[in-house]
């Protein structure tokens, strides 16, 4: 097999601020035979995160930085082609974080075979990939979830706050979420089974909203955004209440720190955990999460949606509208056909 060319995306500048276009572009690199021990990988489905934009920043971090003129990281799903390890075969589908790019040739233990036969293969970067093994390892492991407990959650119709949601409601709690459009809302109510949503966009005073959602408070509050919702979250929990810090997106773009949560006194008094939390540190959770994706995903009890870019050129298009709330559940670029040979 000749060599293959293979588009990809680099860093250009790092954002000060939003993102724009400008921070990236569209390159080509030619791609070699692998080695001993290495694959060739066609990928066909790329993830686009919030964590990124970390990553663009040329600071200390859990992960490095990406690197000016290298084409960035995240999660792929893609087909072997050419394989020179016995670990994995031609035709296997597999994950891996070299994304951004339509063709990786690495190491095989790089790259983790998964199932098809579990669900469709883009649901690894989403439902049954990271997103869902954050809600995962945030509810159960950093929020302590009791069977029957109240539950809100901030970013409910994203790619991990629809998860959060379900396996909350798999285990008898009484959940809201918040979402910001009328339709994500009534996509939470009607087909994820949530008890109520509550747009922050259009609902007013966010604090009467949440609590008059909430009269007896707050067991478990699932963070994804940061500032107003933090705030509010702390003023309905109920004594010993757990909060999983999982993201805040409301401020990944501020370029100066802003003042924390003016009530944090409460946490004192209410003897509160709030607890930040990454999922790499929880590798241990796939069996059971696996497990339990299973079960519910066979049931009927555990769905999701996807917003799709075609076209790894569009990759950076996807991951700015991602802060706009553009996108309805996991955001993903299709880079190329299902199947690579």
């Amino acid at each position: 097999m000749a060599n293959l060319v293979s588009k990809e995306i680099r860093l250009k500048s790092r954002p000060a601020g939003a993102p724009t276009p400008a921070n990236f572009e569209l390159a080509s690199r030619d791609v070699a035979q692998p080695g001993d021990g290495e694959v060739l990988v066609r990928n066909i489905w790329m993830s686009v995160d919030p964590y990124m934009r970390g990553r663009m920043m040329d600071r200390e971090s859990y992960v490095p930085p990406f690197q000016i003129g290298e084409p960035l990281q995240g999660g792929a799903i893609g087909q072997v082609i050419v394989s020179k390890s016995p670990k994995l075969a031609v035709g296997d589908y597999v994950q891996s974080m070299w994304g951004w790019r339509e063709y990786a040739r690495e190491k095989a233990e790089t790259f983790q075979k998964v199932d098809p036969a579990l669900g469709p293969i883009e649901a690894y970067l989403g439902t049954l990939g990271m997103p869902g093994m954050t809600a995962y390892a945030g509810l159960f492991k950093i929020g302590e979830l009791k069977d029957g407990e109240t539950v809100f959650v901030s970013a409910a119709s994203g790619a991990v706050g629809t998860v959060v949601c379900q396996l909350a409601k798999a285990h008898g709690c009484y959940v809201v979420g918040s979402a910001g459009s009328d339709e994500k809302c009534e996509w939470l109510e009607k087909v994820a089974g949530i008890d109520k949503a509550i747009n922050y966009k259009t609902c007013g005073d966010l604090d009467k909203a949440v609590g008059a959602a909430f009269p007896k408070g707050i067991d478990v509050y699932f963070e994804n955004v940061g500032g107003k919702h933090l705030e509010v979250a702390i003023n309905h929990m109920r004594p010993f209440g757990r909060l999983a810090l999982c993201g805040m997106i409301e401020q990944y773009n501020d370029t100066a720190p802003r003042p924390g949560p003016s009530n944090i006194i409460m946490a004192v008094g209410k003897s509160l955990k709030l607890q930040g939390f990454i999922v790499s540190n929880h590798l241990d959770i796939i069996p059971a999460f696996y497990a339990e994706m299973g079960k519910l995903i066979k049931a009927g009890k555990m769905k999701w949606q996807e917003t799709v870019e075609d076209g790894i050129e569009n990759a950076p298009r996807a991951f700015l509208n991602l802060f706009s709330g553009a996108n309805t559940g996991k955001m993903l670029v299709k880079i190329g056909p299902d199947k690579a040979v």
